[in-house]
């Protein structure tokens, strides 16, 4: 089998990050092992810019913000999820470049060019071969949030007609290898939803009994 490119994308509190674990067991039980990673993230460099990125206490420009998170994105595009795809590796990343073009462009304001031109420098044309957004309302993520006592960091402290913006640009994206999936359904209704998607879409996975 080849390599297959997973994103997971959405707003904060729609479960990215429960059900990109969730889906790499699937997947182990399946037969591949997957390579699980996370934005920005998943090196050593790109972890420090995240730490610098989600602080409570930074202060930063849009500009600023978005070479960061291109930096962060190429370190791991290099580093890990190119070699990976090129090995054949299932890759699942929770986040990619729509999350740019999302909270950058739609939500900071920035011009769509100069995200656009970023995520190309900083991903070389690298492209998903499935993105499932998960999508949710910006006052039930918010409230999620606050039943799990999760710290808020820089970002999850944004105005609410901020991560309104990002619902709204969220459920504007459509087009090849793009799956919608409502994140308001139970956990285990989603996870299948998910997987159905993933195995429809990766030519060669088995799908897994359910456990």
């Amino acid at each position: 089998m080849n390599g297959f490119f997973l994103v997971l994308e959405g707003p904060e509190g729609a479960g990215k990050t429960t059900l990109a674990a969730a889906l790499a067991e699937r997947v182990r039980r399946s037969g591949p092992d997957p390579v699980l990673v996370r934005e920005p993230g998943g090196t050593p460099a790109a972890e420090a810019l995240r730490r610098e990125l989600l602080h409570a206490n930074r202060s930063w420009t849009a500009e600023r913000e978005l070479l960061y998170l291109a930096a962060a994105r190429a370190d791991l595009v290099g580093q890990v999820i190119r070699p990976a795809l090129d090995a054949g590796r299932i890759v699942i990343s929770d986040r990619y470049e729509l999350s740019t073009l999302v909270y950058q462009a739609a939500a900071r304001g920035l011009p769509l060019s100069m995200v656009s031109w970023v995520n190309q420098a900083a991903t070389g044309g690298l492209r998903p071969d499935l993105t499932l957004i998960l999508d949710l309302p910006a006052e039930v993520g918010a409230r999620r949030q606050a039943t799990a006592g999760k710290v808020r960091d820089r970002l999850d402290r944004e105005s609410p007609e901020f991560h309104r913006k990002v619902v709204a640009r969220y459920l504007e994206e459509q087009g090849p290898g793009i799956v919608h999936l409502n994140a308001t359904m139970p956990q285990a209704e989603l996870s299948e939803a998910a997987w159905g998607a993933v195995v429809a879409a990766c030519p060669g996975l088995a799908p897994a009994p359910v456990r």
